[in-house]
C-alpha cells in the first residue's frame, strides 16, 4: 500500500471507532460526567471542606488533577479493549489481517480512537470541574503531553487485553482486579507526603503514580516525583506496550483461529 492508501485505510478504522463510541454515547461519555460529579461532590465540596489544604491547594483543586487523568485512563483502556475484543469475537478483525493493510496501521486505528474518547472524555470532566472550582494551568505542553502519552499508553494496555481476551467476562479483569486498585492508590485523592517512609517508597512502583503526579505539575505546579522521571517512565512504558502490540499482530497470536 502507498502513504495515500494507508492514510485512507487509517482513517477508515479511526471514523468507525469515532462514530462507535458517539452513537452510544449515553454509554461511554456521560457516565464519565456523573461519576466525576458525584466524585467532586462527595470527596472535593463534602470531604475537602474539613480535609483542609493541601500541598498548598484547597482539597478539590488537589483531587481534580487525578480525576481528570483517572477518567482518560479508564475511557482510553475500555474504548480499544471492548472494540478490539468486538470484532475479534465476530471474526472481522480477520479480514483486516489478511487485507493488505500494514499491522502499525491497524493498530494505531484502534489506538487513536482510544485516545480520542480519552481527550474527549477529559474536556467532559474538566469543564464538570469548573461548576465546583476554579483551575489554572501551569504548564500547557506538560499537560497536553501527558495527557496524550497517558492516553496512547492505556489504548495500548487495552489492545494487549483484547487480544489475550478469551470472553466479555475476561475484558472487565484488568480494569477491576488491576486498574481501578492502581488508579486509587496512585495519589489522585491524596498527597504520598502523607504516607510513611516505607509506604511512600513502595507507591513508587506503582506506574500511575508518575502519570497522576505529572499531570498534577501540569495543572498546579506541584508533585511528589520528578516530573522528568515521571515523563521518562511512561515513555519506556508506551515503546514497550507498542513494541508487544505489534509482536502480537505480526505474529497473530491468538488473533488467528
Amino acid at each position: 500500500m502507498n502513504a495515500q492508501e494507508q492514510y485512507r485505510a487509517f482513517m477508515t478504522i479511526l471514523r468507525k471507532e469515532v462514530r462507535r463510541y458517539m452513537r452510544i454515547w449515553t454509554q461511554t461519555l456521560l457516565p464519565s460526567a456523573i461519576t466525576m460529579s458525584l466524585y467532586f461532590v462527595i470527596f472535593g465540596s463534602l470531604i475537602g471542606s474539613r480535609i483542609g489544604d493541601m500541598g498548598g491547594f484547597s482539597y478539590m483543586q488537589f483531587v481534580v488533577p487525578g480525576l481528570i487523568m483517572m477518567a482518560i485512563v479508564t475511557n482510553s483502556y475500555a474504548n480499544v479493549v471492548s472494540s478490539f475484543f468486538g470484532s475479534k469475537f465476530n471474526h472481522s478483525v480477520e479480514e483486516l489481517l489478511v487485507s493488505p493493510t500494514p499491522n502499525y496501521i491497524i493498530l494505531m486505528g484502534y489506538v487513536v480512537g482510544g485516545v480520542t474518547r480519552g481527550l474527549l472524555v477529559a474536556l467532559v470532566v474538566t469543564i464538570v470541574s469548573f461548576f465546583f472550582t476554579g483551575m489554572q494551568i501551569h504548564s500547557v505542553s506538560i499537560v497536553i503531553a501527558i495527557v496524550l502519552m497517558t492516553s496512547t499508553l492505556f489504548a495500548l494496555a487495552g489492545f494487549i487485553n483484547a487480544v489475550y481476551a478469551n470472553s466479555f467476562d475476561d475484558i472487565s479483569i484488568v480494569p477491576t482486579f488491576v486498574l481501578t486498585p492502581l488508579t486509587y492508590l496512585g495519589g489522585v485523592f491524596y498527597s504520598m507526603d502523607l504516607l510513611p517512609e516505607f509506604w511512600a517508597n513502595v507507591s513508587k512502583l506503582n506506574p500511575l503514580v508518575y502519570v497522576v503526579n505529572a499531570f498534577r505539575y501540569g495543572v498546579l505546579g506541584v508533585s511528589d516525583v520528578s516530573v522528568g522521571f515521571a515523563f521518562g517512565m511512561i515513555a519506556v512504558f508506551t515503546v514497550l506496550a507498542f513494541v508487544y502490540c505489534m509482536h502480537l499482530l505480526n505474529t497473530g497470536k491468538r488473533l488467528r483461529q
